[in-house]
């Protein structure tokens, strides 16, 4: 039985942001690095920015030392409102699955942000160790929230007039 595949997670966060300058961040993949915990960076393959097909190669480091590099392929990409790629494995497959979907917040210039995850049938760290040991699956969820948390809260840091940002 498939215990990875479709395992998912999801952090919904308000941020003192307009969605147009969210979405400029989040799909600013070439500055993943700056905010990510665990993305070190990424850069455009076949396009200057985030269009459906467009490529974009990312670089992962992970607890222990271990890093990645990844092809991803846009799967989404709807301005100012959502952002999706996913993450392919050696055989092209699926291995997981990203959306930032960007709503308006509940102040004037503010966004809900829902960030989220889903594994998906490739093979990847996560599913060799929880095939290994099943409850890793749930560790490696609950680090995804952290650094998606992280992740979308230094991009607001990042943002500030006090970091020297424009908006």
């Amino acid at each position: 039985m498939d215990l990875v595949t479709g395992a998912q997670v999801t952090v919904v966060l308000p941020v003192p942001i307009p969605r147009e300058r969210m979405w400029e961040l989040i799909t600013a993949i070439e500055r993943t690095g700056e905010w990510s915990p665990e993305a070190t960076g990424g850069v455009w393959c076949d396009a200057e920015g985030p269009a459906v097909g467009a490529r974009f190669i990312a670089r992962n480091r992970y607890a222990g030392g271990f890093e990645s590099t990844v092809t991803c392929v846009v799967t989404e990409a709807e301005q100012p409102l959502a952002f999706g790629w996913t993450v392919l494995d050696d055989a092209g497959l699926a291995g997981s699955i990203w959306r930032y979907e960007l709503r308006d917040g509940d102040e004037p210039g503010s966004t809900l942000v829902s960030h989220s995850f889903t594994h998906g049938p490739g093979v990847t760290g996560a599913r060799e160790s929880a095939e290994a040991d099943p409850e890793a699956l749930g560790s490696r969820l609950a680090t995804l929230c952290r650094n998606m948390s992280a992740t979308v809260a230094a991009m607001v840091a990042a943002d500030s007039p006090t970091m020297g940002a424009t908006r």
